[in-house]
């Protein structure tokens, strides 16, 4: 299985007040699971470094054992070829055998009769030995091969040598003793990571192209609420007109175009801004301010709610139109839904939902104008306004619901493929999940992150 965390790049996670342990690998042994220093201000920088994936391919060792290799390969092909060689010849002398029997006879017959039978048995006899003159480069051949065999088995003595004395030098190297240090490479990484409290997006990375297919407008992505070992993947194509959610047990399976299922929606959808939260799938109905919860377990609508006074149908979606009016998106915190409403003058008003009954729990008015944003997403429950859809768009505006706040930011990153009509963040693979004018794309996300020690538990 393909799963996400072999296509991003390692984060680097900055982290401030408080102290991480010190844990590193000799220099020597090419592994460096994670350190830490603090500067003079006491704050805490730790690193997580992976092993390049070619490091093995570049190392001596690993090249004499792939030479041995080839060597052994090479060996077990001469190998075969005489085998099949020497059971041809073994059926021939078999056949030949028969005839030493007669010649055999025929010699005791002439022994027994001497005179009146020499003749004929003497063509005979010359016509038997001539059939038998075949035999002789046979029985030379045989002579090679036992050479070649003998030869072999000494090559194989000095190759057994070798190999042992690689393995005695190469000692922590083994496969399973590596595996063994992979493992513990990701337990400290999850320590890691659970000490780790919201962070703030400093940069973005990428983007890496996971498949090309559909119309230029559409979203697909996984649930940030699934568990490791669910990785399904949703797609749907187009921004208006259609009702079809096409789903992939994996990513490697979307790559490949191996569907695992298919939900015909009641209702048709509106924009591409939809979100999978928990199992259910958030969406707005088309031609109308009403979010529509739908379960993909049971293949029915839960609850559906109108958005009070937000604008629909290209009243106030972003720069680029598509019906873009109401987008929903999840974070670590949630379940969220941006809009724009006439009492705040089409500027984007944020809401943070309840995933089950979809009431607003707390609303925020921002001063940044829904018309002028290319795309928006949630982290951490800051939301990012991106400028533009076009190339050269950057995240320019962070509202924070937590102060309520905002800054304005110029966070670049790179539009391939010139519209981004689909821009969100899944708090588990903390990517952005992206659809480029019909590329679906992945861009890597740095955070600056608080530490939590114990003192602040």
């Amino acid at each position: 299985m393909w799963s996400l965390s072999a296509v991003l790049n390692p984060l680097l996670f900055l982290l401030l007040f408080g102290s991480c342990p010190s844990v590193t690998i000799r220099p020597k042994e090419g592994w460096q699971v994670y350190s830490s220093a603090q500067d003079a201000d006491g704050r805490c920088i730790c690193t997580v470094v992976a092993p390049e994936q070619n490091l093995c391919s570049r190392d001596a060792k690993g090249r004499q054992l792939r030479q041995l290799l080839e060597k052994v390969q090479n060996m077990s092909q001469s190998i075969e070829v005489l085998n099949l060689r020497t059971q041809r010849d073994f059926q021939y002398i078999m056949r030949m055998e028969s005839q030493i029997k007669g010649l055999r006879s025929k010699f005791r017959q002439i022994e027994s009769d001497r005179k009146t039978l020499i003749n004929k048995n003497f063509q005979e006899l010359k016509g038997k030995m001539e059939s038998l003159q075949p035999l002789i480069p046979v029985l030379e051949q045989y002579k090679t091969d036992a050479k070649l065999i003998s030869q072999f088995k000494e090559e194989i003595r000095n190759l057994s040598g070798v190999l042992m004395g690689i393995q005695e030098e190469m000692g922590a190297y083994d496969y399973e003793e590596l595996q063994q240090r992979v493992v513990n490479l990701e337990n400290r990484l999850r320590n890691c990571m659970s000490k780790l409290t919201c962070g703030k997006l400093m940069k973005i990375t990428g983007p890496l192209t996971v498949k090309t297919s559909g119309t230029r407008f559409g979203a697909w992505m996984t649930d940030p609420q699934a568990s490791p070992k669910n990785n399904r993947v949703w797609y749907m194509d187009s921004y208006t007109n259609n009702k079809i959610v096409k789903e992939f047990k994996s990513i490697a399976d979307f790559v490949a175009g191996v569907e695992s299922r298919t939900y015909n929606l009641p209702f048709k959808w509106a924009g591409t801004n939809h979100v999978v939260y928990n199992g259910s799938l958030y969406y707005n109905k088309m031609q109308s301010n009403i979010i529509v919860r739908y379960s993909f377990e049971t293949g029915r609508v839960v609850t559906q709610r109108a958005l009070e006074s937000a604008g629909f149908h290209n009243v106030y979606p972003y720069t680029w139109g598509g019906f873009s009016d109401i987008d929903l998106m999840a974070d670590e915190l949630g379940l969220w839904a941006v809009y724009a409403t006439n009492q705040n003058a089409g500027n984007i008003v944020i809401s943070q939902l309840n995933p089950d009954t979809l009431q607003i729990l707390k609303t925020w008015n921002t001063e940044y104008s829904k018309r002028n944003a290319g795309e928006s997403f949630m982290i951490c429950g800051t939301l990012y306004i991106t400028n533009s859809h076009l190339t050269g768009a950057k995240v320019y505006y962070a509202y924070s619901t937590k102060t309520s706040t905002y800054e304005y930011t110029d966070i670049p990153f790179h539009n391939q493929y010139f519209h981004m009509s689909m821009l969100d963040y899944n708090a588990r693979d903390r990517a952005l999940y992206g659809w480029n004018n019909g590329h679906q794309v992945l861009f890597n996300v740095t955070l600056f992150h608080i530490i939590k020690t114990e003192d602040d538990s």
